[in-house]
């Protein structure tokens, strides 16, 4: 395994992360707009930019993670298409162990829950395609 491309690639798939929610953001604003119906499970904007870096520091962790599994899992075929369906894969466990697992046990709707669920599938399997585009194994001899 090789440390220096698995944190650029974890590096890489975080940047990929933060940028392609703030598109979507930019892009979808109902997703906002449907949030801000729920002020009493979400945090207005002030209160979570103060918590902001905690969010930041975790979700790295576990884009490193991704990272890491994406390198022990690697064959050496297409990184773009292993790095897609690992992102695919982590994006389903992440609606189905977060987004649903949420829409039952917080008061909001099903439409939140259901753009959330499109929402994280296509922005991890985005990252996985990222993490797969940087990390290099190590050549061996």
């Amino acid at each position: 395994m090789s440390y220096s491309s698995l944190a650029l690639a974890a590096l890489g798939g975080t940047v990929a992360y933060f940028a392609f929610g703030f598109l979507l953001f930019w892009l979808v604003p109902a997703l906002i707009n449907e949030s801000r119906k729920y002020p009493a499970v979400f945090r207005d904007k002030d209160k979570m930019m103060a918590v902001m870096p905690i969010g930041m520091v975790a979700t790295l962790v576990a884009i490193l993670v991704v990272a890491m599994i994406f390198a022990t899992i690697h064959r050496g075929g297409s990184g773009i298409a292993e790095g897609a369906r690992l992102g695919v894969l982590i994006g389903i466990f992440v609606v189905c162990a977060f987004v649903l697992h949420n829409y039952v046990n917080l008061n909001i709707g099903l439409k939140l829950a259901l753009g959330q669920a499109g929402a994280y599938v296509v922005q991890w399997t985005v990252v996985g395609i990222v993490i797969g585009l940087i990390y290099k194994p190590l050549a061996t001899p």
